[in-house]
């Protein structure tokens, strides 16, 4: 039986040890929805949303539990659909919990059901909110990108935008002197600097070759800007996190404004819309790095759909692009038993998603409704 049994949900939120941000301010607190759809024959499947969790549970209480209970999970695309109009990123956590019932019902893996992974492992690269309050935090992130280093990681991001050029640049640069030659690094300004700010970091890029990309620079609404911008860049460009429809990647992709789009598992409104991305950027001739910085379950997705990708280059080492792995402090991360190992996850094989979900964190992290 596929009907839609019991839907089980577990908002969560954990206050951090010391706030950490980027250019878009602080983060004082970590925070998701984890929603588990259980079917009357046993089956069930896991799926996640980050939003405002008074909301969040409102909606998924009120509305969305009581529309698909008793429905067909077969479904998908149906529910999906009906759930994007109310709230894309609720869409996204029912996606991903229907899509796992089917592989477990079908006893084959999301990539088999995906038609097949064409890689075993899959990149990643340790992602930084590089600010923090102290006086030297420039020393701190350093010493975070050092530590990933240690730990195996050969990518990172780390946070430019939300300070001044002269301290942010003292930070870059400190970086380059310090990190080992073989790393790669992108920076991430978080649509911060008009365009003639952006340009202010020419001489320093064009002192080293190690970088990934520099990372939406400015409003991804200027797609004409974008495209001179990335006539003077010596260095690839990406973004695109925040779009929440295909379309709206058009007007960058007719610009030929990004080298690497940059779309977010749990933003498009359902993992078949996030797929139609991966597809589109590669019809357009683009690379593909995610962003999943936001949960441990979507940044999974992201990882499933990555070895399914075709490569965009021949080149042995550098054929897949990687997928952002978060390395702040963030316990939520660890909900899941996948982790990442010299840089790289092992894609799984097992039916469904093939991670466990480790429940007793769960229960541990679960938010009492309290105020934040």
């Amino acid at each position: 039986m596929s009907t839609i049994h019991s839907v089980d949900l577990y908002p969560l939120f954990v206050l951090l040890k010391r706030p950490y941000g980027d250019a878009n301010g602080w983060k004082m607190h970590r925070a998701a929805l984890i929603i588990r759809i259980h079917t009357a024959s046993g089956i069930s499947g896991w799926g996640e949303a980050v939003d405002w969790l008074p909301s969040l549970m409102r909606l998924f209480e009120h509305r969305i539990v009581p529309e698909i209970m008793h429905q067909d999970a077969r479904h998908i695309q149906k529910w999906v659909q009906k759930i994007a109009r109310w709230n894309r990123r609720a869409a996204s956590a029912v996606s991903m919990a229907l899509s796992e019932i089917a592989t477990k019902q079908a006893g084959c893996s999301m990539c088999d059901w995906w038609g097949g992974k064409l890689h075993t492992r899959v990149p990643v690269y340790a992602s930084f909110q590089s600010y923090v309050q102290k006086e030297r935090w420039d020393r701190l992130a350093v010493d975070q990108v050092l530590a990933a280093y240690e730990a195996g990681f050969r990518q990172c991001k780390v946070k430019v935008g939300g300070r001044t050029l002269q301290e942010d640049q003292r930070h870059i640069q400190l970086l380059l002197n310090e990190l080992p030659a073989n790393a790669r690094i992108a920076i991430d300004a978080n649509e911060s600097y008009d365009a003639a700010a952006a340009q202010a970091w020419l001489p320093l890029l064009a002192q080293s070759n190690r970088w990934l990309w520099f990372e939406e620079p400015i409003s991804l609404k200027h797609a004409e800007a974008y495209r001179d911008l990335k006539r003077q860049l010596t260095i690839p460009i990406a973004g695109g996190e925040n779009l929440t429809v295909s379309k709206d990647y058009l007007p960058l992709l007719q610009e030929r404004a990004l080298d690497i789009v940059q779309p977010d598992p749990m933003h498009l409104g359902g993992i078949e819309a996030y797929r139609h991305m991966l597809a589109l950027a590669r019809t357009h001739g683009l690379r593909v790095s995610p962003h999943t910085f936001d949960g441990a379950l979507s940044r999974h997705y992201a990882v499933l759909a990555q070895a399914c990708l075709p490569a965009w280059s021949k080149m042995q080492g550098d054929e897949l692009e990687p997928v952002e792995w978060d390395a702040m402090e963030n316990p939520l991360g660890e909900l899941l038993s996948i982790k990442p190992r010299e840089g790289h996850v092992v894609v799984p094989d097992e039916p469904g998603i093939g991670a466990e979900v480790d429940e007793e964190l769960l229960q541990a992290l679960k938010w009492d409704g309290s105020g934040y």
